[in-house]
């Protein structure tokens, strides 16, 4: 159960936001283009970022760019 600890866990990286133009979800309720988001897990399709909310959302890796 390691997504119920995501919120206290440390930050693996930083991810830029660079658009919310979702095909099928609502996203920009909860990103912001231009904001930077801590990455809390990651997949292979996905990033678990802390959003807008406070809360731990996982989100399509297209919507982000790394910090580097």
């Amino acid at each position: 159960m390691i997504h119920s600890t995501w919120a206290t866990r440390p930050t693996i990286k930083k991810v830029k936001c660079v658009h919310t133009n979702a095909e099928k979800y609502i996203v920009n309720n909860v990103l912001t283009p231009g904001n930077v988001y801590e990455v809390k897990n990651e997949t292979d399709e996905f990033y678990f970022v802390v959003d807008n909310s406070g809360k731990v959302g996982g989100f399509y890796k297209d919507y982000f760019e790394e910090i580097k």
